[in-house]
């Protein structure tokens, strides 16, 4: 235990060491960076302005692998990692495919389905109050949010849900005994953590396939 609390401090550190690439305000994230507007000047395209490239894939990553520990301490000689299976949420984003699928199309399932995640993130915030592993990683979240949007060419078709559906989604996780709670918000920081790992290898793949390393591009 006193590794994965370790390991979250450290997580945290990062958040305040990274640079905010993010262009518009995030909500629940401690600062927030100035818009980045374009100076239609020709740049070259190095690895790290790759959105594949960005620390902060690492930093969410790394948080949210932390779970499958922490769920391990939790429910230790009770419960299965793998048990999760059986408590799959439904109402998760689908992941961006690996082949027949623009950029931009990744992108927006990206953006809007780490929006979808923020909400469930609630549900696991009410189960577990005070989570660093739920803060950090809803905090990350929102940063990723940006990055694809900035990278996206129609970023204001990534709307933010209504409270409709967000009561919607979280109406979906108030299962019955709290016991099926405890495993229903276990169960979406599993799937973030799968949704963030494939979402960043299908960015790596289109940003290859586009030519982006040692390109140029107009900004």
């Amino acid at each position: 235990m006193r590794s994965l609390l370790n390991l979250l401090l450290s997580a945290a550190t990062l958040a305040a060491l990274l640079p905010h690439a993010s262009g518009a305000a995030v909500e629940d994230t401690p600062t927030a960076a100035p818009t980045g507007e374009s100076s239609g000047e020709e740049v070259e395209v190095l690895p790290s302005d790759l959105l594949s490239a960005s620390p902060v894939w690492h930093a969410v990553l790394g948080v949210t692998k932390l779970h499958k520990k922490e769920f391990e301490d939790e429910f230790e000689n009770v419960v299965k990692y793998n048990f999760l299976e059986n408590y799959k949420v439904f109402s998760v984003p689908e992941r961006c495919p690996h082949s027949n699928f623009s950029k931009e199309a990744c992108l927006h399932r990206m953006a809007h389905g780490l929006l979808v995640y923020t909400v469930l993130l609630k549900h696991v915030e009410k189960e577990y109050p005070g989570s660093l592993i739920c803060s950090l990683a809803k905090y990350y979240s929102g940063l990723l949010i940006n990055l694809c949007k900035e990278k996206m060419r129609n970023p204001d078709q990534v709307a933010a849900l209504t409270d409709r559906q967000e009561a919607q989604l979280l109406r979906g996780l108030n299962l019955p005994s709290a016991f099926q709670r405890k495993m229903a918000a276990h169960s979406v920081l599993r799937q973030l953590h799968y949704f963030l790992l494939d979402g960043r290898r299908a960015i790596a793949k289109r940003e290859r396939r586009n030519g982006s390393v040692g390109s140029f591009q107009i900004l």
